[in-house]
C-alpha cells in the first residue's frame, strides 16, 4: 500500500473514538489518550451512567462523553452524527465492548450446557457491534489522512489456536468478530485505503470480565489495565498499512485465525 510510516508517527491533532469506555480497558484507553499531546479530542461512549461514574468524573476539556448502546444501530448512528457535527474526521475507532459472563450466564464447559438464547447474547455483544460501527464510522475515517479501526478481540477466538475446547459461545463470537474485522479490512482497503483495520488480543487483564477466571493465570500473565493499554497502544502505534486485516497479540505477535 506504499505507506511505511508507523501509525503513531503520523498522529497529529488526532480525533479518536473509544467505544465501551465506562470501565476496564476502554476507560484505560481514554485516560491514556488524554495524556498524549498528539490527541486533540477523545470521544468516549458509555451504556449506563451508573456504571460510568469514573468516566463521567473526568474533566479534561478534550473529552466528549456520549451515551450509546453498541448493540443498538440507531444509537450508533446518532453518536456518529453527533461526532460528525463537530469534526469531519476520525483518526481512530477503538471498540472495547465485550461480554463473557453475568450472574445468569457463564461460559459453557460442555455441549450439554449450550443454550440458544445465551449464544445469541454472546454474538449480540461481542460480534455484531463491530460490523455496525464499521458501517457508520466509514465516512469519518475516510476523512483522515491515516486512520485506525480496531476491536479488542481475544486469542480464545482463534480457531487455529483452540486446543482446550469449551467456552463455545465466547469462542465462537470472538471468531465471528475476527471474521468481521478481516472482511471489513478488505472492503476498507478499497473505500478507505488510509484506514488500517486490525483485531487485538489484550492478554488476561485484571478487569471485571476476567475476575472469576484468574485463579489459574500466572501472576506475570495477569496485567493491570494500565499495562494492557500501554502495550496495546505500542502495538497500535507501530502498525503500518500492510498490517491491515491482521490479528495481533499484546506484544505485537501475529496470531493465527
Amino acid at each position: 500500500m506504499g505507506m511505511a510510516i508507523p501509525f503513531g508517527e503520523q498522529l497529529r491533532d488526532a480525533h479518536i473514538l473509544v467505544v465501551g469506555a465506562s470501565q476496564g480497558i476502554g476507560l484505560g484507553f481514554v485516560t491514556h489518550l488524554l495524556q498524549s499531546d498528539r490527541v486533540a479530542q477523545v470521544y468516549a461512549t458509555y451504556r449506563q451512567p451508573e456504571t460510568a461514574t469514573r468516566l463521567l468524573a473526568l474533566t479534561d476539556s478534550r473529552l466528549v462523553t456520549l451515551p450509546m448502546d453498541a448493540t443498538d444501530e440507531g444509537q450508533i448512528a446518532a453518536a456518529m452524527a453527533a461526532i460528525g457535527a463537530v469534526t469531519q474526521r476520525l483518526e481512530g475507532v477503538i471498540n472495547c465492548v465485550g461480554f463473557l459472563h453475568s450472574e445468569a450466564q457463564q461460559p459453557e464447559k460442555s455441549v450439554r450446557q449450550i443454550d440458544a438464547e445465551q449464544l445469541l447474547e454472546y454474538f449480540r455483544v461481542n460480534s455484531i457491534p463491530t460490523a455496525l460501527l464499521a458501517k457508520h464510522a466509514l465516512p469519518l475515517l475516510k476523512g483522515s489522512d491515516r486512520s485506525l479501526f480496531t476491536t479488542i478481540s481475544a486469542k480464545i477466538g482463534s480457531i487455529g489456536d483452540n486446543r482446550l475446547g469449551g467456552w463455545y459461545g465466547y469462542r465462537a463470537s470472538k471468531a465471528a468478530l475476527n471474521m468481521f474485522l478481516k472482511t471489513i479490512a478488505i472492503e476498507y482497503s478499497r473505500k478507505s485505503p488510509n484506514t488500517t483495520v486490525v483485531a487485538l488480543h489484550p492478554g488476561t487483564t485484571d478487569t471485571r470480565l476476567s475476575q472469576p477466571f484468574q485463579r489459574n493465570v500466572p501472576a506475570h500473565k495477569l496485567f493491570t489495565v494500565e499495562r494492557t493499554v500501554t502495550q496495546l497502544w505500542q502495538v497500535i502505534s507501530g502498525l503500518q498499512a500492510e498490517d491491515n486485516g491482521g490479528f495481533f497479540s499484546w506484544d505485537g505477535t501475529p496470531l493465527p485465525w
